[in-house]
């Protein structure tokens, strides 16, 4: 059998292949938009938000960050609350003598209200400190 004719049809490929290659190359041109970074000044008057604590007493009385709140009231009260925060975190402080299904059918309530994040406090919270200027 003779390979010649064979040989030579398949330099003639490799040679149209080689030529046709890099004619096939697709490009895409992607426009992005120019970043532009703008520097906001802080303003003095920016306190940060002090967080907001459910304190519930041995008793079964409960405060909101030391304000005095019913069972009944609180999905309505932390609604407002969280309508004025950007982040709908809530730290629970519970005493010891508090019952433990009182406790329950509170956050439950305050699931309600729309607490998204509830932060059980191990120990009391200090009050924030005076930043220096």
């Amino acid at each position: 059998m003779n390979v010649t004719p064979l040989v030579d049809v398949v330099l003639v490929l490799l040679i149209i292949f080689m030529i046709i290659t890099p004619l096939l190359a697709k490009t895409f041109w992607i426009h992005t938009p120019v970043q532009q970074k703008e520097e906001v000044e802080r303003d003095a008057s920016d306190q940060p938000i002090p967080p907001l604590v459910l304190h519930i007493a041995g008793d079964g009385t409960l405060q909101i960050n030391a304000s005095p709140i019913s069972s009944d009231e609180l999905p309505e009260r932390l609604r407002r609350m969280f309508a004025a925060r950007p982040d709908h975190v809530l730290f629970l402080d519970a005493d010891d003598g508090a019952k433990y299904g009182f406790v329950v059918d509170v956050l439950d309530r305050a699931r309600e209200g729309g607490a998204v994040t509830i932060g059980v406090l191990t120990t009391p919270l200090e009050p924030p400190s005076a930043s220096p200027p």
